[in-house]
């Protein structure tokens, strides 16, 4: 099929949510959902994928088998990110997928997730001023990827994802100031390790949607009723917006660019590309 239109299917299934694009022969969006499943519960503190959380996968994997066999794909593509690098279960992670899918999930690394992710992010935004640093927060890790053409320069994964931080950290509802500063501390040693860095970039662009300090002050009920929040992310939004913080205060932009497309796009036009 290499060189003609193909219709594909790209998932990425993330430490907290599932997430399926399906592109016509024209690369046009024909499908696009999200299940927030929450694979990676416990992860960071068990190192291994819990049964309920693998049911919960399943349910979602089956859901997008039949919608994937409803449009005809080409070409699937899974990938699986930081909660299934962690887990020393992942074979059977990867079993339930091929026997649901009939594709065996690719668990891809930090550095090609990152990758993933700006290409996604920067393909639909022409003309961005370079230096680029794409940040990625996700629920098991965040990636800062810097670049100023059509692939990244330097690109790294860390473990500070939303999830990994509130299990970590933020266990009181609203967190309390110890644990927001614990959070804070752990964010901070892992920017200090990291090689890229926020202050390099020109345009700074966001995957991750809007946050704010309301966020960490709130609880997950409070957080739950913000009608642009999706109620599956209340619980760990705050952490996020601690990551979100530590990054811009090492910057020198004066905005971030928010891109609404992520790694899951860049995980279909590699297909289309490929």
């Amino acid at each position: 099929m290499r060189g003609q239109p193909v219709r594909v299917a790209a998932i990425d299934c993330g430490t907290n949510t599932i997430k399926l694009l399906v592109l016509d022969e024209d690369g046009a969006d024909l499908e696009r959902e999200m299940r927030i499943v929450r694979l990676g519960q416990d992860v960071d503190r068990t190192g291994r994928l819990a049964e309920e959380a693998l049911e919960r996968t399943f349910a979602a994997v089956e859901e997008y088998a039949a919608l994937v066999a409803r449009h005809g794909v080409d070409r699937i593509r899974f990938c699986a990110t930081s909660a299934t690098r962690d887990a020393a279960n992942a074979e059977e992670f990867a079993a339930g997928v091929r026997a649901r899918l009939g594709v065996a999930p690719e668990v891809v690394s930090g550095d090609e997730e990152a990758a993933l992710a700006w290409a996604g992010a920067t393909r639909g935004l022409p003309g961005l001023a370079g230096p680029v640093v794409v940040l990625d927060i996700g629920g098991g890790s965040t990636e800062l990827v810097l670049g100023s053409g059509a692939t990244p320069d330097v690109a790294h994964s860390m473990d500070i994802g939303s999830v990994r931080m509130t299990e970590r950290h933020l266990r009181s509802d609203p967190p309390s100031a110890d644990e927001v500063a614990a959070c804070v501390a752990d964010v901070e040693s892992a920017l200090d390790a990291c090689p890229v860095d926020p202050g390099a970039a020109v345009t700074l662009v966001g995957v991750a949607g809007t946050v704010s300090d309301r966020l960490v002050g709130s609880t997950a009920a409070e957080r739950a009723e913000m009608a642009w929040l999706h109620p599956g992310r209340a619980d760990v939004i705050a952490a996020g917006a601690l990551v979100l913080s530590r990054v811009l205060a090492r910057s020198r932009v004066s905005e971030l660019v928010v891109s609404e497309a992520d790694i899951l796009d860049g995980i279909a036009w590699s297909l289309r590309e490929g």
